[in-house]
């Protein structure tokens, strides 16, 4: 069994996070995720999300193709999820890419195109005009 592991924010859900976990399933047959915790999210981008990490892991783990998913505490643990998960292969959006390249020895590191013109900023400013 092929196991592949990938992380993100998921906040705000929409196509292009649909796409890339199904690109990422499809690369394998067992897909974990690991949804990035309200801390770690604010450390990222110095905002908190619209939903809670729980309510986001219960929103990834409800998606066709997800087997299981975790809360990601921190980027530099990469190497302990992808371990205790037994990943064979690490899926990351382009927007990393070269990022996690030194995980080559652990498993195959692979990063997907994003979604031209769809990103969870645009959809919250493209809501915000309405309101």
């Amino acid at each position: 069994m092929k196991k592949i592991i990938t992380f993100g924010t998921f906040d705000v859900l929409h196509i292009g996070h649909i796409r890339i976990l199904q690109r990422a399933r499809a690369l394998g047959d067992y897909l974990v995720v690991g949804v990035s915790t309200d801390a770690l999210n604010f450390s990222k981008k110095q905002k908190s999300p619209i939903y809670n990490e729980n309510e986001r892991l219960e929103i990834i783990s409800a998606i066709i193709g997800v087997d299981e998913v975790f809360l990601e505490h921190s980027l530099e643990l990469k190497e302990h999820y992808i371990r205790e998960h037994g990943a064979d292969v690490l899926v990351m959006g382009d927007d990393w890419a070269g990022r996690f390249d030194y995980l080559n020895h652990l498993c195959d590191v692979v990063y997907l195109p994003r979604t031209d013109g769809i990103s969870t900023t645009s959809t919250l400013e493209e809501i915000r005009r309405y309101v």
